[in-house]
Parts: C-alpha cells; structure tokens; sequence
C-alpha cells in the first residue's frame, strides 16, 4: 500500500519531561487509522508533532515520502495535513461561515472555496441551518462537526482527528463517527485519537496503543477488540 505517513523513532519532551519515545508507525492512503489509550499516554503529543505544533526532541516524520520536520505549521497544511483539535478549538464570536472560509485559508480560488463551503453543508446539514449563527451558540456536537468541516476546508490528504466524541451525548457521538466512515469514503486518509477505544477500533483499519509515551501494542482494529489486554484496559 502506499504510505501516506510514516513516523520514525519519535521522541518529544516537555520541558524535563518525555512525552514520547521511540514512536514508530505508519498511515497508508485511503486507511482510517487509530491511537488509543489513557489520558496522558502521549496522544494528541503524537497529533501535534505531526502537524507541527509542538518540535520533536528526535526522530522523522514523513508524509508523502517527504520529511516535515522543520516545516511550520501553515506550510504543513498546504503540503494536505489538516488537524481538528482537542477542544474543537471553533471562533466562537465568528458565524459558522466565517469558521468555515477561515479554513480555507491557504486557499485563493473563491469560486472552489464556495463550492467547498457547500459540500461542508451537504456532509453536515445542522451546520447549514445555522451558517449566519455564532459559533460559541452552537451545542457541543455541532461544535465538533464545524471543527471536521473547517478542517476540511483546507482539502486534506490526511485529516488528524483528537478526541471528536469527547464531552458528546451517545447518539451525537454515533452521528459524528458515521460522519467519520462517510469521509473515509470520499478519500481523505484518517488518523484518529479517540478515548472511546470500542467505537474507534469499530470503524478503523488499524490501531496503535500508547501507554505512558510508549507504543505497546499494534494491529488489525479487528485483532485489538478482541485481544485481552486491550478488553481489559480499554474496552470495559
């Protein structure tokens, strides 16, 4: 399969403290991929290493075959990395709309930027309704699908998703995740960092388990929900 990304003997530090280390996985195209594990195990550290918010102490990060390491953040984004945050992170005193063109930012062409702003709104009809309110108005879910949608803007290859149920009714957190699978379907690659391990091995392909900056163990989604060390740490 062709390898969309792949990461290398990765280390990162806070300050005196090791958030990773030795982190080894990779991410091919079309595949929807998951990092599982506690709060505080070295997650969404992983997320923004790769979309170079925070600076590996060592190691390699490639996408496309190209090493990213010294790229900034925006120059990331351009080359098809796109990363919905933990926290959704939405301008809550701009309108749903504005989120959306602001996504779009590393883009010039108005015309496709619109057509995309509609497709957002096909893929998350909620979002369409509501296109002139302020997002800080919006409920938790439909928080999280502006933070998708405005990701989306951006045209991703890959799409780092951190923790899109978090906070989230049931019944909100199954629409989110079919939104998910209906992605997958249009092409974009997914790595996504998910507290509810059951729910994200259920639609992924493949899954990494991190504990305490570590990755443990790794495979078929399909061989993690049954493996016994995984039923009894994550899945209850």
């Amino acid at each position: 399969m062709n390898q969309l990304l792949e990461i290398n003997s990765l280390y990162v530090n806070y300050g005196g403290i090791q958030a990773l280390q030795n982190i080894n996985l990779i991410v091919n195209a079309g595949e929807v991929v998951t990092l599982i594990g506690a709060n505080g195990a070295g997650k969404s550290t992983t997320l923004r290493a790769i979309s170079r918010l925070i600076q590996p102490r060592s190691g390699q990060i490639l996408y496309s075959g190209r090493n990213i390491n010294r790229r900034a953040a925006h120059e990331v984004v351009r080359l098809g990395i796109a990363h919905s945050p933990e926290g959704r992170r939405i301008l809550s005193r701009q309108t749903i709309l504005d989120n959306l063109i602001l996504g779009a930012y590393i883009r010039h062409n108005r015309a496709e930027i619109n057509s995309d702003i509609d497709k957002q709104f096909q893929l998350f009809p909620r979002l369409s309704e509501r296109r002139h309110q302020l997002a800080g108005t919006l409920s938790g879910g439909e928080q999280q699908m502006l933070a998708i949608a405005r990701a989306l803007m951006s045209r991703p290859k890959l799409l780092l998703l951190d923790e899109p149920s978090l906070g989230l009714a049931p019944a909100i957190v199954r629409e989110i995740f079919t939104i998910i699978q209906n992605l997958r379907a249009t092409g974009v690659t997914i790595l996504l960092v998910e507290q509810n391990a059951r729910l994200a091995l259920e639609i992924c392909d493949r899954g990494y388990v991190l504990e305490a900056g570590c990755l443990t163990l790794t495979g078929k989604a399909e061989d993690l929900l049954e493996d016994e060390r995984v039923r009894q740490a994550y899945l209850g």
